[in-house]
């Protein structure tokens, strides 16, 4: 899944854990060859929806840095999917570095 966007309160500084910002969060999920690709079920295959939820959710709590939720996103994804091989890009718009800066972007 590429570019989740979604408002979250990720940052060291106060204002970031008050405002918010956004963020852009792209996963991609290496799996042994599910089931669906014989069957074609919705259920014999990682739902793109599983993925969503996690990072919603983990995305949820406030944290100080891009890299401890990537890792809470992974992890999450790695305990559902746990013999698959996961990645996670996260990406702040505009973060607060005294001058113009699009995006911060972080991957694991």
């Amino acid at each position: 899944m590429q570019d989740i966007e979604l408002q979250a309160r990720i940052g060291v500084f106060p204002e970031e854990k008050i405002n918010g910002n956004t963020f852009r969060v792209s996963v991609s999920i290496t799996l042994p060859t599910p089931r669906g690709v014989v069957t074609d079920k919705l259920e014999d295959t990682f739902n793109y929806q599983t993925i969503y939820d996690a990072v919603k959710e983990e995305m949820s709590h406030p944290t100080d840095l891009l890299e401890s939720v990537a890792g809470q996103i992974q992890a999450h994804l790695l305990r559902l999917c746990p013999k698959s091989e996961v990645h996670v890009k996260i990406s702040k718009k505009n973060p607060p570095l005294g001058g113009p800066v699009a995006w911060a972007t972080i991957e694991i």
